[in-house]
């Protein structure tokens, strides 16, 4: 099986692009961050991100849902997002990388769980914010060369999709595929 990460700043179109995809016929593994904080606003935590334990319960819900994704007999899969991503969010808030979130980046890397190849999907150019996105498109900018760095360090090779339609998009990322 091969698994691709999709990545990129918040707002870049990243979703878009994953659903477009698996409208394709690929399957794909959603995104945590976004379900984590919609699950603790639910509870009342207005600002989860602003807890440390934040970042563990993105990566734990990352793994478990990698995990079952991998019982799948798909030839390919698209992840929006993956742990990398995590631990650029734990670098662009200042938070240490916690012991649990270490572990799991060896085992993406000591397994070879994704494929090296990572579709980052630029940003459009503005920033439009949700009750889980509050973010300046400033913020985003950072965020995103955060995430440029976070993913080079672990070796992985950016593959650049540029700002366009949904469907520009997502043709580049077939056409890469092969």
């Amino acid at each position: 099986m091969r698994r691709y990460i999709v990545t990129g700043a918040p707002g870049a179109g990243k979703t878009a692009i994953i659903r477009q995809l698996e409208i394709d016929g690929f399957s794909v593994v959603e995104e945590a961050a976004t379900d984590v904080i919609t699950a603790l606003q639910a509870r009342g935590v207005m600002e989860p991100w602003r807890q440390p334990s934040f970042i563990d319960q993105i990566a734990a819900l990352q793994r478990d849902r990698q995990i079952r994704a991998s019982c799948q007999s798909d030839e390919i899969q698209f992840h929006d997002r993956c742990v990398a991503c995590t631990a650029a969010l734990a670098t662009y808030l200042e938070y240490p990388v916690s012991s649990f979130l270490a572990a799991e980046l060896e085992r993406i890397r000591k397994n070879a769980i994704y494929e090296r190849q990572v579709f980052f999907i630029r940003n459009l150019g503005f920033i439009q914010n949700t009750d889980a996105r509050r973010i300046s498109f400033e913020e985003t900018l950072r965020f995103e060369k955060i995430h440029e760095e976070t993913y080079s360090d672990l070796g992985f090779e950016l593959v650049y999709i540029e700002p366009g339609s949904v469907e520009n998009r997502t043709c580049a990322i077939k056409t890469a595929i092969g």
